[in-house]
């Protein structure tokens, strides 16, 4: 038996063993960030995050800030828009 035909029977049979321990030990962890602390992994349950209040958004824009946001970025675009056409 030529020696290359032994090695390609050996290797099938390694790649059918590696398929039968995958499938017996399950899906393969998924590699990800560590938590930062021990006890992160380890957090509040989610029945006790459910109970606590939802916390309050703040600041935002004033509807007259929108206004004037919206009036700089239209005169943004119009000159950008104009100085696209010159060249």
């Amino acid at each position: 038996m030529p020696t290359d035909h032994i090695i390609a029977v050996i290797i099938a049979e390694r790649n059918k063993l590696n398929r039968a321990i995958e499938a017996l030990q399950g899906p393969i962890k998924r590699r990800s960030r560590p938590p930062k602390t021990p006890s992160a992994a380890a957090a509040a349950p989610v029945a006790l995050l459910s109970s606590l209040p939802a916390k309050k958004r703040k600041g935002g824009m004033s509807a007259a800030a929108r206004k004037e946001q919206s009036q700089r970025m239209e005169a943004y675009w119009e000159a950008k828009r104009q100085t696209e056409g010159k060249k």
